[in-house]
């Protein structure tokens, strides 16, 4: 009995003398997320189709394109458009040679707001990781004088910009 007295008495000593050689030490690490608004878009044709040569336009021509954004993280979007490569004070223009066909690209259909690259002309939107369509709505203006392109198109390109 002496012995196991003996021995338990020396495990409890070990033990002992190992808690208190024993040490801890803390530190803290820091933790962080990002979360980024990543937009992807597509756009297109605006195609006013067959103007018909009447000698003056009586009638505006509509016209429409889609321009569909595709944001995730739930940030804030702007979408503009630019007056194109033969704008005349700001005037937007289909070219053929040196012959033009105003137009007007707008963001309602009764075509009362200009689709521009600055304040209220930006068409603003938050991400929710779903395709949002934004259509344009354009229109070649009334009381023009109109130039048959023989069988050539007018055309213009106009830069879409989507800022996020």
């Amino acid at each position: 009995m002496k012995r196991v007295l003996l021995v338990a008495t020396a495990l409890v000593g070990v033990m002992m003398l190992r808690d208190a050689q024993a040490a801890t030490a803390t530190s803290s690490m820091a933790v962080s997320a990002t979360v980024s608004t990543v937009c992807t878009m597509s756009v297109t044709a605006l195609n006013f189709g067959e103007v018909l040569v009447t000698g003056v336009t009586t009638a505006a021509t509509p016209g429409t394109a889609t321009i569909t954004v595709t944001c995730t993280g739930g940030g804030p979007y702007t979408v503009g458009l630019d007056t194109g490569l033969h704008n005349v004070a700001a005037q937007r223009n289909l070219s053929n040679g040196t012959n033009t066909l105003a137009y007007g690209l707008f963001q309602d259909p009764a075509h009362g707001t200009v689709w521009t690259t600055i304040g209220a002309g930006l068409v603003a939107g938050t991400g929710n990781a779903a395709a949002q369509a934004l259509t344009v709505y354009g229109q070649i203006t009334t009381g023009q004088p109109l130039i048959s392109g023989g069988g050539t198109p007018y055309t213009d390109t106009v830069q879409v910009t989507l800022t996020y």
